[in-house]
C-alpha cells in the first residue's frame, strides 16, 4: 500500500490528486488536508466522478506543527506532498521529521514578511533528515522542477558541460479576465515585483524588477514579450552545474498584466507589510489576493497553450564542439481542463508533483537527506512526463541564443 498525504487544496493540488488517482498502482490510498476542508471535499468529489477513486479529507492548519504531526501519525502515510504556500514549507518539514515521514514540495521556502525565496533554510535540514533516514525532495513542479530535470537530461545525453542556460516560461493562454494570476496571487505578485537576479561570472547579479524585456517566438504560441526575473531553480542549478557561466529565467507577460500590476504597485496594493485599517492590521497583498479571481476558477474560460523549456549551450558530449539545444513542453489549457478540471498552469505544476512522488514511492529516486531535482537520475522522470500528459521535445539550434 502506497499511502500518501497531500497538503493544500488549490489548483495544483487538484491536478496532483486527480493524477494520483489515475495511477492507483502507485497511489493506492490518497489523503488530502488543508485549512479549508470544503476545498478538499470539492476535489475529492471531482476525483470520485472522474476516476472512481476515493480521497479522504481533513482540516488542518499547516503552520501548527504539533497538530499536523498528530494528523500525519494518525494517517500513517509513506510520503507527505506539500502543495501549500511556500512560507509553510518549514513547519511541514518539521512535522515530517517529528512523524518520521518523507517529504516533497514544489516551491522553496519564503518568509512571510520578506519576498525572498531561497533554498538555504531547507538545505539546513539535510542532516536532520539524513539522521532519521528520511528523504526530502525539493521543487518538484515545472519551474522549479521539470526545468532542472531538462537541464540534467541534456547534460546526461547531449552536453558534456552547460556553459549558458536560459529558462523560458511562456503562458499563451487567455482567461478573459481584466486581471488575474494563473497561480496563487500572493506568491505570483511577490515573485514578479521582487528584484530580478541572474547568475553570471560566479555570482548573482541583481537588476530592477521587470527591467529587461525581449521578444521571443514560441512554438505553437507565437511571439511574446518575456521579462527577466529571479526564480529559485537558478540557485540550485548554479550549485549543481558548477561550470555554468550564465543562467537566466524569463517569463512572458501581456501588456495589460504589466499595466494593472504597475498601478497596483504604485498605489500600495502589493505591499506585504501590515497596514492599519479600521482598527485592524491587514496585509494589502493578502487583501488583493482575496478579491482577485481564484486561479482554480479560471479553467473553464482559459484557452491557448503554455510553452516552457530550457535553451542550453555547452560542449557536445560527442566531442563535436559547442552546441545549443532547446528542450520544452507545450501544454494546452483546454486539454488540461478536460482531463482534470484545471487550467494548464496548475496542470504543469501538479503533474510533476505527482511524478516526483511516484519516483520516491517506487524507489527510483531515493536517499537520506534533503535533495534537489538536479541530484536525481532524469531518465525515469522524463519517461513519465511523456506518458502522463507533459510530452517534451528537443531540438538542436544553429547557434547560441543572444538576448
Amino acid at each position: 500500500m502506497s499511502k500518501v498525504l497531500v497538503i493544500g487544496a488549490g489548483g495544483v493540488s487538484s491536478v496532483c490528486v486527480h493524477k494520483m488517482a489515475m495511477n492507483p498502482d502507485i497511489f493506492s490510498d490518497i489523503h488530502l488536508a488543508s485549512r479549508t476542508r470544503a476545498k478538499c471535499d470539492a476535489i475529492a468529489r471531482s476525483v470520485k466522478e472522474r476516476t472512481g477513486q476515493t480521497v479522504s479529507t481533513y482540516e488542518i492548519d499547516a503552520e501548527e506543527v504539533p497538530a499536523l504531526t498528530r494528523l500525519i501519525e494518525q494517517i500513517g502515510p509513506r510520503l507527505v506532498v506539500n502543495l501549500a504556500l511556500p512560507y509553510q514549507d518549514l513547519p511541514i518539514m518539521d512535522a515530517c521529521l517529528a512523524a518520521g515521514v518523507d517529504y516533497l514540495d514544489t516551491a522553496n521556502y519564503e518568509p512571510k514578511d520578506e519576498a525572498k525565496f531561497e533554498y538555504k533554510w531547507q538545505w539546513a535540514y539535510h542532516d536532520r533528515f539524513k539522521e532519521k533516514g528520511l528523504m526530502a525532495l525539493l521543487g518538484s513542479g515545472f519551474d522549479p522542477g521539470v526545468t532542472s530535470v531538462f537541464a540534467m537530461w541534456l547534460k546526461k545525453h547531449k552536453l558534456k558541460t552547460i556553459r549558458q542556460l536560459d529558462i523560458l516560461d511562456c503562458n499563451g493562454g487567455d482567461h478573459g479576465q481584466a486581471f488575474a494570476t494563473n497561480f496563487n496571487p500572493e506568491i505570483n505578485i511577490r515573485e514578479v515585483t521582487a528584484p530580478a537576479r541572474h547568475w553570471e561570472g560566479g555570482r548573482f547579479v541583481e537588476t530592477p524588477a521587470m527591467s529587461k524585456k525581449v521578444a521571443f517566438d514560441f512554438d505553437q504560441v507565437g511571439p511574446k514579450n518575456m521579462y527577466m526575473m529571479y526564480h529559485e531553480e537558478l540557485e540550485s542549478l548554479a550549485r549543481f552545474l558548477p561550470e555554468l557561466e550564465r543562467a537566466r529565467f524569463w517569463m512572458t507577460f501581456g501588456d495589460a498584466y504589466i499595466t494593472h500590476l504597475t498601478v497596483l504597485q504604485n498605489v500600495g496594493m502589493t505591499r506585504i507589510d501590515p497596514v492599519l485599517y479600521q482598527g485592524k492590521e491587514i496585509v494589502p497583498l493578502q487583501f488583493l489576493a482575496a478579491v482577485l479571481p481564484k486561479p482554480e476558477t479560471l479553467g473553464p474560460t482559459t484557452k491557448g497553450k503554455t510553452n516552457i523549456g530550457d535553451i542550453a549551450t555547452g560542449e557536445a558530449l560527442d566531442g563535436s564542439g559547442e552546441k545549443t539545444f532547446y528542450i520544452y513542453n507545450i501544454c494546452d489549457h483546454e486539454d488540461a481542463y478536460a482531463e482534470t478540471g484545471n487550467q494548464a498552469i496548475s496542470y504543469t505544476t501538479g503533474v510533476p508533483a505527482m511524478i516526483g512522488a511516484a519516483m520516491m514511492l517506487t524507489g527510483k529516486w531515493q536517499g537520506d537527506g534533503v535533495f534537489n531535482m538536479e541530484e536525481m537520475d532524469p531518465d525515469p522522470f522524463m519517461d513519465m512526463l511523456n506518458t502522463h500528459g507533459l510530452p517534451w521535445q528537443v531540438h538542436e539550434l544553429p547557434a547560441p541564443v543572444d538576448f
